[in-house]
């Protein structure tokens, strides 16, 4: 999955105004008609939600609108140059680079678009600077350059929920438990290598749990697990930090483990490193795979992690145990922030 890309685009130059006079078979010495340049076309670019990586953008590096024609005789108007349009997915954060500013917005919603490269304008021809005291003038006006710029494109999931942990804790699996998603399963570390999405689908009636006015289904990401020294880079590092920082609440899934506490704080450290506010976020911490432990050591070890966070679920994703009231927290917690 291709999730960052820095490329440049060069907006069109305006083409130059021309320098021409009258000319016809009974009139030899008529006055200016040089027409103006047309417009340097613009770079855009738009939300498509069809899309799903910026894998447009992995080899080719730049992009460049067209340039506006030159002015023509008997005041024609140079043909503008064509914009250019890049369709990026949505949810992709645009960092622009200009030589004395900078820009950055969310395309959030499909079919959103943003101008990231202005066109030249185009230059004024003759015609334009005739005066009763200049009646032949032969000033003409070059068409401006077109903004060239670099942009820093950040492919960032728009989940509602994202499931974090170390790896092996069984988030995958709990994934396509909880919704219709089909990760890449197995019992050894790294085994997602991209971010997973499914949509958890529920209905008000037959669970009654959900408020007026409350959504009717959560997307929900599987992040690939994250190690000690993530937020530096280390092993998958950030290259998935960045998915959940759209989320509204974190699922934080841990394995049962002697150092289960560690491996807790390890996550949220991370976490923390990469930004303060994904810390800040919304977290439903998880025991998965409560199906090795005993009725005793599932009680033990929630009493522990309900030390660290109040907001405490256990569950087996292998057989199903507790995903009942697991749904249910999930979405409290969800309409509740």
């Amino acid at each position: 999955m291709i999730d960052f890309a820095k490329i440049v685009v060069k907006a069109g130059d305006g083409g130059d105004g021309r320098v021409s006079f009258r000319r016809e078979k009974f009139v030899p010495r008529g006055g200016p008609d040089g027409g103006d340049g047309g417009n340097g076309g613009s770079v855009f670019l738009v939300a498509d939600k069809d899309l799903n990586t910026l894998t447009a953008f992995a080899y080719r590096k730049r992009f460049e609108a067209g340039n506006g024609e030159g002015g023509g005789k008997a005041k024609k108007h140079g043909k503008d140059g064509k914009d250019l349009k890049l369709y990026v997915p949505v949810g992709t954060e645009v960092k622009v680079q200009f030589s004395k500013s900078n820009f950055q917005t969310d395309l959030t919603e499909s079919e959103q678009e943003a101008l990231v490269a202005r066109g030249g304008k185009g230059g004024r021809g003759n015609w334009q600077f005739r005066s009763a005291e200049n009646t032949t003038p032969r000033e003409y006006e070059a068409g401006t350059k077109g903004e060239e710029v670099e942009l820093t494109l950040e492919l960032k999931l728009l989940a509602d929920v994202g499931l974090v942990g170390l790896p092996n804790a069984g988030k995958s699996t709990l994934l396509s438990v909880l919704t219709a998603a089909r990760p890449k399963i197995a019992d050894y570390p790294f085994t997602t290598l991209e971010p997973n999405l499914g949509v958890m689908v529920f209905h008000s009636r037959s669970e009654g749990i959900l408020h007026s006015g409350s959504v009717k289904g959560l997307v929900v990401a599987d992040i690939p697990g994250l190690i000690e020294g993530a937020a530096q880079g280390k092993g998958l590092g950030t290259s998935f930090l960045r998915h959940i920082e759209r989320c509204q609440l974190l699922v934080h899934v841990l394995e049962p483990a002697e150092d289960l506490i560690k491996n807790y704080q390890t996550v949220r450290k991370e976490l923390d490193s990469y930004h303060e506010n994904l810390a800040k976020k919304p977290e439903l911490v998880v025991l998965n795979k409560i199906d090795l432990l005993t009725g005793e050591q599932v009680k033990q070890a929630v009493s522990r992690l309900k030390k660290l966070n109040p907001a405490v679920a256990a569950a087996s994703a292998v057989t199903g145990e507790g995903l009942d009231k697991l749904k249910q927290e999930i979405i409290r917690l969800y309409n509740k922030g």
